[in-house]
């Protein structure tokens, strides 16, 4: 047996008896270079302090702690506030609600889960009040929730801009279209299931006024201006993404102590204890990752896959579309950002030899993983949906069906529209 084959086996075993990922990508990795017998075992701890010495990971925890602070400093109920006297008396209005709030909050946060726990514990107490389904208001609050991988600052963007060897910024500013592509269409989606079920326009939510909306957008102007201080600053030129996740932690801190006055001190140390968790998740993942696609890189695992997949089609969209079905069943199995730290280093040097944009490929990537966020076993959105409706994952999977429709969609317009996602950043210039 060659040693990809074993490295390969070695994995999936330990998949299999529930080792956790960063443990199963070194366990493999050893067992490739005791069982080669041509590499250094030195690789082994070169190769992870080279995966976690990277200054763009820094972002990833200032971003959490970012998005945790406003949630605990009352942004987040502003934000829905001002959304729903849009958009309130519509026929599925807290429900479109539900998913803009999510998206203006993923310009925020960052993290899929993360955006249904701040935007769902409000919104799907809320819904079924006035008449929703459980289910149907678990679906729209875990479906808008996956926005927030799509849309700037994006966790998983940051991690495949660092594996492609790309601009940050670039990925950042390549999610905008197609996040409010998503976006628009869920809430078509979110009207139409609406009507479908015949619930009626919140009975609480008054007729919109100007006046009215006008004060709340007033009252929640600092919330509001969140996401354009942060991207703002990226976009200007002003700061780097780290940077701007620094400055976002600063103004978290500004609006809930000193505007909101909802922050406390037992809220910041939950914050940092939160980030720091994520931190070490991250690091010790990106780091495994490193070290296994070194092996992957010397046993010529990419050229051997090119080769497969060249025999079945060589044609750009028809590759894509096979590799969106990979995503697809992996996802069901696999955490987002472990599916794009173990099949990036493998798959971009197919796609790019095939003329691919890396960027256009990484936002692929980014929203096939929105699927796997609704997908069981392992859809994390579900499972947080889940528990603040008190429904079963099972209910909320099918009612998440037409959601996941539009997702499909979206993913293939994407595919076959790549100026969805190069078009923004050569114009914005945010190169490579």
């Amino acid at each position: 047996m060659s040693t990809l084959a074993i490295t390969i086996v070695s994995l999936i075993i330990c998949f299999f008896i529930g080792m956790p990922i960063f443990m199963s990508l070194i366990i493999s990795a050893v067992i490739a270079i005791t069982t080669c017998g041509y590499l250094p075992m030195s690789i082994i701890h070169n190769s992870l302090f080279d995966g976690v010495n990277l200054f763009p990971l820094l972002a990833i925890p200032c971003f959490v702690i970012a998005g945790t602070l406003m949630e605990y400093g009352n942004i987040t109920k502003q934000i829905i506030d001002v959304v729903k006297q849009l958009v309130g008396r519509l026929p599925g209005g807290l429900g479109i609600t539900t998913i803009l709030a999510c998206t203006f909050f993923a310009a925020i946060s960052g993290s899929g889960p993360g955006t249904v726990a701040a935007i769902g514990t409000l919104m799907i107490p809320s819904m079924v009040r006035n008449g929703y389904t459980p289910s149907y208001a678990a679906a729209s609050a875990s479906s808008g929730g996956t926005i927030g991988i799509l849309l700037p600052p994006s966790n998983p963007m940051i991690i495949f801009a660092i594996l492609a060897n790309v601009s940050v910024t670039a990925m950042f500013t390549a999610g905008i279209l197609p996040g409010l592509m998503v976006a628009v269409c869920m809430t078509s989606m979110a009207m139409l299931k609406a009507k479908l079920e015949g619930v009626k326009p919140d009975v609480e939510q008054p007729p919109f006024n100007l006046k009215v909306f006008l004060k709340s957008l007033s009252k929640g102007g600092f919330a509001l201006a969140t996401p354009f201080i942060i991207l703002g600053s990226i976009y200007t030129g002003m700061a780097t993404p780290v940077e701007a996740s620094v400055i976002a932690i600063v103004w978290a801190l500004f609006v809930g102590i000193v505007i909101n006055k909802a922050l406390r001190w037992k809220h910041i140390k939950l914050s940092l204890l939160e980030g720091a968790m994520l931190c070490g998740t991250v690091l010790f993942i990106v780091g495994a990752s490193t070290l296994f696609g070194k092996i992957l890189t010397y046993e010529q695992a990419p050229l051997r896959l090119a080769n497969m997949v060249f025999g079945v089609s060589k044609d750009p969209e028809i590759v894509l579309l096979m590799i969106v079905g990979i995503l697809y069943f992996l996802g069901m199995f696999m955490e987002t950002l472990s599916t794009m730290i173990i099949l990036a280093p493998v798959l971009l040097p197919m796609v790019v030899g095939l003329g691919i944009d890396p960027i256009h490929f990484g936002v692929i990537m980014v929203i096939t993983n929105e699927v796997a966020m609704l997908t069981p076993p392992l859809g994390v959105n579900l499972f947080v949906a889940s528990r603040i409706a008190n429904l079963s994952v099972e209910k909320i999977s099918l009612a998440v069906l037409p959601y996941l429709f539009v997702l499909t969609m979206c993913i293939l317009i994407v595919i076959y529209c790549p100026f969805l996602s190069t078009w923004l950043p050569s114009v914005l210039g945010a190169g490579q």
